[in-house]
């Protein structure tokens, strides 16, 4: 009996602690929007407002940042009138700790005050909490774009603030921060602003800022970068507008660029098959494979393929087998050969995308800003395996803990499980 009793409290043990992987970063450990899993049974393919939900967390203010899962808490940024229903209202921006069993909010840590009356104004599909925070050692580093930028510890408590790096934005902040090293490193591209900076993550302090000096009409961008180490070259991948560079993180001096037609870049790149790829934005998207051995002005040498046909404006991409998939603004799944560009499969799912697929296994999860997801299988055919319906509007990507997804809604965070 008590060996009985003994192996079912190591079996919970192990379970909790498979529920407790972490999920750090915008699209999750590799940056790439590859859940980890050995139990792909135990992640839920489908589910309703009432079927495989563990729970439902209502959430203060607007945002659509993705969560991120680290131990037992989920973070997530908000932002917050002061005045209900009153436009000119000051607005907290915060920081939100949930407790990832219960989805009991456990702190709102407020990080800045903005102004209702000053502030510029937002894209309709945009919010002043877009950014999604990242997790390294402790340390939760929340950036809200040109309001200014935060590192707190776990439970919320301030380290360090910067708020002096303002610039005029376009739409709102959107683009997340990536740690390289002791730096935190993200774009600037606003109206008249196009610029990557580093602070540094002990004091945020400014460590390197690199003006991006390429003539564009629009400047405004809002990517996600991408670190790589290609044959030993550390790089960050940034796109922005008309340009897609090459950074190295330690210093911000450039290794190479490439240059396309295209502003108001979202997507964050990815990196598979020794290829990067790159959305180049509106106003009509095309998807570039890029060689990443280059040095200088690479545009004539080093790109690949290129695809210009139901190309996301705003999801990002996902790889799996040699495949890169795909789904359009407009609900249009694609796949492509990785290193050729070849068509492999084409599918309308329906509906409008902002979220960012998520990889599973031999599945793939589309988001739809309705609410509804769609489950593909990461195969070399088209093959629906599953369809949900939350009807609740979503523009956040998924996240995962354990084998559970984190699903943010215009009013609401929901753990989904088995």
């Amino acid at each position: 009996m008590l060996r009985s009793m003994g192996l079912a409290v190591l079996s919970w043990v192990v379970a909790w602690q498979v529920c407790l992987a972490d999920w750090t970063e915008f699209r999750g450990p590799g940056c790439q929007g590859i859940g980890k899993t050995e139990q792909i049974d135990h992640v839920p393919l489908s589910w309703s407002t009432t079927q495989n939900v563990r729970w439902r967390a209502a959430l203060p203010g607007n945002g659509w940042s993705s969560p991120i899962a680290v131990g037992s808490q989920i973070y997530v940024t908000t932002a917050t009138p002061l005045q209900a229903n009153d436009p000119k209202s000051d607005i907290d921006l915060s920081l939100l700790i949930i407790d990832a069993r219960t989805g009991n909010l456990i702190h709102d840590a407020k990080l800045f005050r903005q102004s209702g009356t000053n502030s510029p104004g937002i894209h309709k599909k945009n919010s002043h909490a877009s950014p999604t925070p990242i997790y390294r050692d402790q340390r939760i580093y929340v950036h809200f774009g040109h309001q200014g930028t935060a590192c707190v510890t776990t439970q919320g408590e301030i380290v360090w603030k910067n708020d002096g790096l303002d610039y005029p934005p376009v739409h709102g902040n959107g683009g997340s921060p990536v740690l390289a090293d002791d730096l935190l490193i993200f774009s600037c591209d606003g109206g008249e602003a196009s610029e990557v900076i580093a602070l540094d993550t002990y004091t945020g302090n400014v460590r390197w800022r690199t003006k991006r000096d390429v003539e564009a009409t629009k400047k405004f961008s809002f990517s996600t970068p991408l670190l790589i180490n290609p044959d030993g070259r550390k790089q960050l991948i940034i796109p922005g507008s008309n340009v897609v560079q090459s950074l190295n993180p330690t210093n911000g001096k450039e290794h190479w660029r490439l240059r396309y037609d295209g502003f108001s870049v979202i997507p964050r790149p990815i990196f598979t098959e020794g290829l990067v790829f790159v959305c180049t934005g509106y106003s009509t998207p095309s998807l570039l494979a890029i060689r990443p051995d280059g040095s200088g002005d690479v545009t004539d040498s080093h790109l690949v393929w290129k695809a210009n046909v139901s190309i996301p404006n705003t999801p990002s991409l996902v790889s799996h087998d040699g495949q890169v998939t795909m789904v359009s603004d407009k609900g249009i799944a694609l796949s492509l050969d990785a290193k050729t560009g070849r068509e492999i499969w084409k599918a309308r799912i329906g509906g409008n995308f902002s979220a960012s697929p998520l990889l599973v296994g031999d599945r793939i999860y589309l988001l739809s800003e309705e609410g509804d997801c769609t489950v593909i299988a990461a195969a070399p055919e088209h093959r629906e395996l599953a369809r949900s319906k939350m009807s609740e509007r979503s523009l956040a990507s998924l996240s995962m803990i354990g084998n559970d997804l984190l699903l943010r809604t215009a009013d609401a965070l929901y753990r989904i499980g088995l």
